[in-house]
């Protein structure tokens, strides 16, 4: 749809098929197939570690011309079981992506993946290339330390947003605020439930405040919800606390394994979760990736030049190679 210049989500669409798929480790995981089930084939990796997907996501793609698989990773969202940390690590849900592009019967697709979600497509494409049609990258986190850093020590995000990082700070005690990483970690698995839910809450609230440009309390007052919060802050600590089992530079020593397959990079200027350095880099190791800097976008694919963005990237790469 378009709105004045900028391009806007498609119109509201169910899913034709859905369902859960056992794979293994005791996980099962909510999958969805929309749009057009003869259409290119394009798979979406939700942010977190720990979110899930949206009716919205849906959306940001033509459901005229592609056929799109969305599914919730392990221990997010309808997923089962709930914010569970048995077994769940980038190369399995890189293992996963592969057994449900099996269920959906297709040989290839494009990969489309957000905040986290593009660490998790960079990780699979470089695993399986033969299998990525195209990339399309938003708000792009290659797992650096520097990037972890940003958000979890003094002088990064903390620097833009002093009494938002103050409430951030407020469960850990002064002496344990060396590693915020390892204090939440130790609460979120507390015996007390109170106490998890508390530093859950934070950890989910803290993200949530430097997502946007603007403030949005919407979106705020949704990531204290207790379900949420919980897998959101046990996922993500889980993550950010072994580094996303990647080596240090791993994913863009590794981008030549990529620099056949089409890509585009959208990224927010101003965007203070994944700050654009990280795009940049990126940018630098893959130099046939179409980066686009959004000048007044920040980390939520919502934004409105954000998703100006998506929605032309995926209707731009729609007819580039053959799906099936």
């Amino acid at each position: 749809m378009v709105t004045g210049e900028r391009r806007t989500l498609y119109p509201r669409i169910e899913p034709y098929r859905s369902g859960w798929l056992d794979v293994g480790d005791g996980h099962s995981l909510y999958w969805e197939l929309s749009g057009n089930p003869e259409g290119k084939p394009a798979v979406f990796l939700h942010g977190g570690p720990g979110a899930g997907c949206s009716p919205d996501h849906r959306r940001l793609f033509d459901p005229e011309r592609y056929n799109v698989l969305l599914f919730d990773q392990r221990g997010c969202g309808r997923s089962k079981p709930h914010a569970s940390l048995e077994a769940n690590t980038t190369w399995h849900l890189v293992a996963d992506i592969e057994k449900l592009r099996e269920l959906a019967g297709v040989e290839q697709w494009l990969v489309f993946g957000g905040s986290w979600g593009s660490t998790l497509a960079l990780a699979y494409a470089q695993k399986r290339p033969e299998r990525a049609t195209g990339l399309i990258l938003r708000g792009v986190f290659t797992f650096e330390q520097y990037e972890v850093d940003w958000l979890y020590r003094p002088g990064g995000a903390s620097q833009v947003y002093p009494d938002k990082w103050e409430a951030f700070l407020e469960p850990i005690l002064e002496g344990e605020r060396d590693d915020l990483v390892a204090a939440y970690g130790r609460r979120l698995d507390d015996p007390d439930p109170q106490v998890r839910l508390t530093a859950a809450r934070a950890w989910s609230r803290w993200e949530a405040e430097v997502v946007t440009l603007l403030p949005n309390p919407q979106l705020v007052a949704a990531s204290v919800e207790d379900g949420h919060a919980v897998a959101i802050a046990r996922i993500e600590n889980h993550y950010m606390a072994n580094r996303g089992w990647l080596e240090d530079g791993q994913l863009l020593r590794d981008a030549a394994k990529i620099r056949h397959i089409p890509g585009i990079i959208v990224q927010g200027r101003h965007d203070t979760c994944t700050p654009p350095v990280a795009a940049w880099n990126l940018h630098g190791a893959w130099p046939e990736a179409n980066l686009r800097i959004v000048p007044d976008g920040g980390h939520s694919f919502a934004e409105p030049g954000i998703l100006d963005g998506l929605v032309r990237a995926t209707d731009e790469l729609a007819d580039h190679s053959p799906g099936r």
